[in-house]
């Protein structure tokens, strides 16, 4: 049980506390209710820029970085889909520190043209370098094109074309900045040997005064039911063929998402998985193959990626997942595999709640998605999970028209033409 209060300031920011009297530390985080979903489709990568504008110095505090390090801290961001998260951890006694650099930088970040050169080169190379001109690096770009028609989830966090980032203007991000980063779009969570009374002294002293900015209300398009499966082949200047295959799963806040969740588990997490098992070591059709989803706060995806050995073929790697899929949905599975799987959710869940840092982010995300207090009610969830309701989930994750699949090819080399 993860204990906390709450306050929430005038200006709408919600405050979480998390006691910890064993830590010499305090962790911060503020988690921002604005990811790549939230951006207009002929401008995204905006909420992955701002991850690397919001380092570039506010009006007051030119070098966000050296205060916080002169102060023995430590700090990091990371933009998803959904939102984009802030933490800081530094010894208790500098406290305040952490306060005055995050609220000044929701104040008054310092919008200028040379921050946003700077970091808008940063971002166009991370994109090169990782999606462009690394082997498989656009796959993902392409998948989500191919299992998206509607949803803004049809483009990664990184940004549909780098053009639109090289193209962005400083009139144009000024407007994401003050319609998302706002107080009342904001929730922070302080962990640590601390007491309600100060924070929210020093939450009144720091952050008070910000205005509010308005509350943004969500109104995306959802993703239709699909209906027919959708294929898609594409050739690059890769060592070996992958196969990646998608179906939609339901959303993070219901039932099916933790069967979901114990699936991938049994099917394709680690060396003692199913597929794995299967097709890696016994069939020897794939060097390596997983089964993961997305974990989206908006219907996500389950995927099966694999990289099939030198030699084999695509289509027959293929039909071999295929038929592992229809074993899942025909047999179910068993006991000890459903229980297996559950034993390991419950060991991540206790590992990360080792961590301060991790109880900090995950009481600001759960209490985005509504209430802090689901972070002590998730094991529950995957302790109903049966093995009849996990089989339900897998017929209807699996059904033929719910399915996308990406043949990602080597190309062939051109024939040598002898005269």
């Amino acid at each position: 049980m993860i204990h906390f209060e709450r306050f929430t300031l005038e200006n709408g920011l919600k405050v979480l506390v998390h006691i910890d009297k064993a830590t010499p530390m305090v962790a911060m985080n503020i988690l921002y209710d604005v990811g790549a979903r939230d951006e207009d489709p002929g401008r995204t990568g905006f909420a992955h820029l701002f991850e690397h504008l919001m380092f570039g110095g506010s009006i007051n505090i030119p070098e966000y970085d050296e205060p916080l390090q002169m102060a023995g801290g430590e700090n990091n961001a990371y933009t998803t889909n959904d939102i984009t998260n802030y933490y800081i951890q530094l010894p208790l006694k500098n406290i305040e520190t952490a306060f005055w650099l995050e609220s000044d930088r929701m104040l008054s970040l310092a919008f200028t043209q040379k921050s946003l050169d700077v970091q808008r080169k940063v971002v166009s190379e991370e994109f090169k370098e990782h999606y462009l001109n690394k082997p498989y690096g656009d796959a993902w770009h392409q998948l989500r094109i191919l299992a998206y028609k509607k949803h803004p989830y049809q483009w990664p966090t990184i940004g549909k074309d780098l053009k639109q980032i090289e193209e962005a203007h400083l009139d144009e991000v000024k407007s994401f900045f003050f319609k998302h980063y706002r107080p009342v779009n904001a929730v922070m969570c302080i962990a640590g040997n601390v007491t309600v009374e100060q924070v929210r002294e020093l939450a009144e002293k720091w952050f008070g005064n910000i205005p509010a900015g308005e509350k943004y209300i969500r109104q995306l398009p959802a993703e239709p039911k699909q209906e027919n499966a959708r294929h898609h082949t594409h050739y690059a200047d890769v060592p070996l063929d992958a196969l990646y295959k998608a179906w939609h799963i339901s959303g993070r806040l219901t039932a099916p998402y933790y069967a979901a969740d114990l699936i991938t588990e049994i099917m394709g997490s680690g060396f003692a998985s199913r597929l794995y098992q299967r097709l890696v070591k016994e069939e020897q059709l794939f060097s390596n193959i997983n089964c993961y989803h997305t974990g989206s706060l908006d219907p996500g995806l389950l995927v099966i990626e694999g990289k099939v050995r030198e030699g084999k073929s695509i289509e027959i790697a293929n039909e071999a997942v295929d038929k592992e899929i229809a074993t899942l949905i025909s047999a179910g599975v068993t006991d000890a595999e459903l229980q297996k799987s559950k034993n390991k959710i419950e060991a991540m869940i206790a590992f990360e709640d080792m961590s301060l840092l991790s109880r900090a982010n995950n009481l600001a995300f759960y209490e985005l998605m509504g209430n802090a207090q689901l972070i002590n009610e998730e094991w529950d969830k995957y302790q109903s999970v049966t093995s009849d309701y996990m089989q339900e989930v897998a017929k209807d994750i699996f059904r033929a028209g719910n399915e996308n699949t990406l043949f990602y090819k080597k190309k062939m080399a051109e024939p040598i033409v002898t005269k």
